[in-house]
C-alpha cells in the first residue's frame, strides 16, 4: 500500500475523525476552513480512494457517501508491513525503528505485544 498524498491523507483523516459517512461536499466544507479548494477537486480525489480501495461508496440522492474501507490503525499497520517485506533485514528496520521510539511509544509498543500475545494464546 502507498503512502496517501497530502489531500488524500486530508481526506481520509476527515472521515476517519468523523467516525461515519460523509459527502465530497461534507469534506469539501470542512477544508474550506483552512484552505481554498475545488468542490471538483475533492470528488476527484475521493474517487482515486475508492478505486484504491480506501474507500466505499454509497448512493444517496444524487451524492455519493463515502467511508474508509479500513480504520487508520490498520492502514497505518499496513504500510509499516510493506516496509518491512521490503526491507532484506527486517530485524534491523524494527531495532532502528525502535530505538527512535519515546517512552510513551515504547509502552503503547509492550502493551500492543502483550495483546497480542493474550489474542494468540502463547
Amino acid at each position: 500500500m502507498r503512502p496517501l498524498g497530502e489531500l488524500e491523507a486530508e481526506i481520509m483523516n476527515r472521515l476517519w475523525t468523523w467516525g461515519r459517512p460523509a459527502t465530497a461536499r461534507d469534506v469539501l466544507v470542512d477544508l474550506g476552513r483552512t484552505r481554498s479548494i475545488a468542490y471538483s477537486t475533492v470528488k476527484t480525489v475521493a474517487e482515486i480512494l475508492h478505486r484504491k480501495g480506501l474507500l466505499r461508496r454509497e448512493k444517496q440522492g444524487r451524492a455519493w457517501l463515502y467511508e474508509p474501507t479500513c480504520t487508520r490503525q490498520q492502514y497505518t499497520a499496513s504500510l509499516m508491513q510493506d516496509a518491512l517485506g521490503d526491507n532484506p533485514d527486517p530485524a534491523g528496520a524494527l531495532l532502528s525503528f525502535v530505538e527512535r521510539m519515546s517512552a510513551d511509544e515504547v509502552e503503547a509498543l509492550r502493551s500492543a505485544l502483550r495483546a497480542a500475545k493474550r489474542r494468540s494464546g502463547t
